[in-house]
């Protein structure tokens, strides 16, 4: 149909069309199989205090200069500070510089959940003991899960474990440096040994060829001193068949973009890091996309890699793949950001023009306002040629107008026991040998002062994950709402219909909403969909009136369709390293940084990030800081997986 007719038809619809295409690929190559998983899930061993808790490789970061609670700082002050944190961390970096404004919605409610099957995943305490307790701590968690016929595979930083469908385990908890054969994170030997740092795990199952793929960010690191050495890749298992007990394969991708190895690209400013790395894929591609910041500081842009989903299936020797930079490719003068690919688990991919797979990017980030009004649509347009002659593939892109969304602030939490805090403030405890206050515990002089509970990150308004169903794309992020009690963290979400031509792309946005509840927020959306319309948005709720808690609200194709429900009720509040001054690098805590949603067989599969366990001071001293093996020192992270009917 040419585009005036979609014009005439589609009366009062946003229409946006992209007359200009290029073939973007700064490398055409071929990647090799690099070994096969070891699937060895060792003991848990631990508890208490090992020193460093924390991987040597952020030692001398730039910390929120030390903005404690009452410390004489203005919330805003703080908050700005949070901000210029984020912008500075070593992975999962954010490049946004202020808040964004809300907009005045009627909030929705909330009410029980009726999930299908509903358990515990992956915990901090799993994470953190992990391989004898060769891990360090880390938040957040990260959340990967891909689901098959048969099996639930869950992932988080730095582990991963496989479940049948009724949620029983069918392996143990297996650290992710153990499972892409690498040394421990850290052998706690006297010195000790370091091994590679591995981040941002997320995982598809893929119908067609019935298997698992799971992709990481592993930078390298000094073994004798923990230190970063610029080198870093984007590491791709892919299991053997349906079954992940059965085997994978594993390749690796060099993400420094340094020219070296001789076949990678050359980019400004590189050795740089290829962070917070997804996943997507069509009918004959599997996409890889990053965030490229160098390690001197900056932002390039995100980066897009295609490979033959063909040949990764039959675990062949050599890939093709092909990179496309989208520093080529700028809407108001900026790159993208955050290009998140879109997977099609009901297998209706887009296969005109010889196979295009779409991707989907917002803009709010680069604004002084910290608010914008357009959603990118990117397209690879001919993917079949991945298995012939890559370099046929070509990038075009477009920008949709959609309502205002912006950076969220961040969350209140609701008052209760958050031990490591408390011990942080006290004053009074004797520990013996003279020593006075739990604080000593943890940290050298001065006394630390700190918000307890802490505050909660909301995501910078990036896209979170995206599908493409029914001839539409579906994608959410986090944006601020106002609401009865003040402005909130919220949800809006797109449904964004693609029209790819010849060398171009337009698109039509088809609907939208936004949701919070009231007093609260609602965080890291990970959204799926039926190609009927309907779908599932699952999130993090929390706030002065809940716990972190796992939640999600159903939508179909004339909008939201009843309240938020909750999965899985938070029992106490985050209380873990990354939200205190005197341990983590800001005045929030680290959450999400994304959740997850699957399809399988006509179920949607989700998992978030929540507090499933709660403990006082004196049993958190009582119990070597593990509470009955709840949590550990640094952290108390849960994840809650379910399974939800349309």
């Amino acid at each position: 149909m040419p585009f005036t007719s979609i014009a005439r038809v589609l009366v009062g619809a946003a229409l946006a069309l992209s007359l200009t295409a290029a073939n973007a690929a700064v490398s055409v190559r071929t990647i090799q199989s690099s070994g096969i998983a070891r699937l060895q899930a060792l003991p848990m061993a631990g508890g208490g205090l090992q020193s460093p808790e924390l991987s040597p490789a952020f030692a001398g970061r730039e910390e929120d200069e030390g903005v404690a609670a009452h410390g004489g700082k203005s919330d805003e002050a703080r908050d700005k500070k949070a901000l210029r944190a984020a912008t500075k961390r070593v992975v999962n970096r954010s490049i946004a510089t202020a808040r964004g404004l809300g907009v005045g919605i009627a909030p929705v409610g909330v009410q029980q959940g009726d999930a299908l099957k509903t358990w515990d995943g992956l915990r901090f305490f799993d994470q953190r003991f992990a391989n004898g307790g060769n891990q360090f701590s880390v938040e957040p968690p990260d959340q990967a899960l891909c689901v098959s016929e048969q099996f639930v595979v869950e992932s988080v930083n730095d582990v991963i474990r496989f479940y049948d469908k009724s949620g029983v385990p069918v392996s143990g908890v297996i650290d992710l440096n153990t499972f892409y054969s690498y040394p421990a994170a850290i052998q706690r030997t006297n010195p000790p040994v370091f091994g590679p740092f591995i981040t941002d795990p997320t995982c598809y199952y893929d119908p067609d060829v019935h298997k698992f793929f799971h992709v990481v960010l592993t930078l390298d690191v000094n073994e004798k001193t923990g230190a970063f050495t610029g080198d870093n890749h984007l590491d791709l298992a892919v299991s053997n068949d349906s079954d992940p007990r059965n085997g994978w394969t594993i390749y690796r991708i060099p993400v420094q973009n340094t020219g070296l190895p001789a076949d990678t690209p050359n980019h400004p400013n590189c050795p740089c890091i290829g962070d917070y790395p997804h996943i997507g894929a069509d009918k004959y591609g599997i996409y890889l996309t990053t965030n490229e910041f160098p390690f001197a500081g900056g932002f390039n842009a995100a980066q897009i890699y295609a490979l033959s989903k063909k040949q990764l299936a039959a675990s062949a020797a050599n890939v093709n793949l092909v990179l496309f930079d989208t520093s080529e490719f700028r809407f108001q003068g900026n790159p993208g950001f955050t290009v998140w690919p879109a997977v099609s688990p009901s297998q209706d991919y887009e296969t005109r023009f010889g196979g295009v797979e779409y991707l989907m990017s917002s803009v709010a980030v680069f604004s002084p306002s910290g608010n914008g009004n357009r959603i990118r649509v990117f397209a690879l347009m001919n993917t079949s040629a991945i298995d012939s002659d890559p370099s046929q593939i070509s990038l075009v892109d477009t920008a949709v107008h959609v309502s205002l969304y912006g950076v969220p602030p961040p969350a209140a939490q609701k008052r209760g026991p958050a031990p490591l805090g408390e011990c942080l403030n006290d004053r009074s405890i004797n520990l013996g040998g003279g020593f006075i206050g739990c604080w000593q515990l943890f940290v050298d002089p001065p006394a630390p002062t700190e918000l307890v509970p802490e505050l909660v990150d909301t995501n910078d308004s990036r896209m979170q994950q995206v599908f493409f169903t029914g001839g539409r794309l579906y994608g959410a992020l986090d944006t601020p709402v106002n609401m009865p009690g003040g402005r909130q963290a919220g949800i809006a979400y797109y449904v964004i219909r693609p029209y790819p031509q010849a060398g171009s792309l337009a698109a039509v946005l088809e609907n939208e909403g936004k949701f919070g509840v009231a007093g609260n927020s609602v965080s890291y959306p990970a959204i799926a969909a039926l190609p009927d319309g309907r779908g599932i948005i699952s999130f993090t709720l929390v706030g002065p009136d809940y716990y972190p808690s796992a939640a999600y609200i159903r939508f179909n194709a004339s909008g939201l369709n009843g309240n938020v429900r909750v999965a899985g009720a938070g029992l106490g509040p985050e209380d873990g390293f990354s939200g205190y001054v005197s341990l983590g690098d800001s005045t929030v805590a680290r959450w999400g940084d994304y959740g997850a949603a699957a399809l399988s067989q006509g179920t949607f599969w989700i998992a978030s990030e929540y507090i499933g366990q709660v403990c006082t001071l004196q049993e958190f001293l009582a119990t070597n800081f593990t509470c009955g093996d709840t949590r550990g020192a640094f952290g108390n992270w849960y994840t809650r997986i379910s399974a939800v009917a349309p």
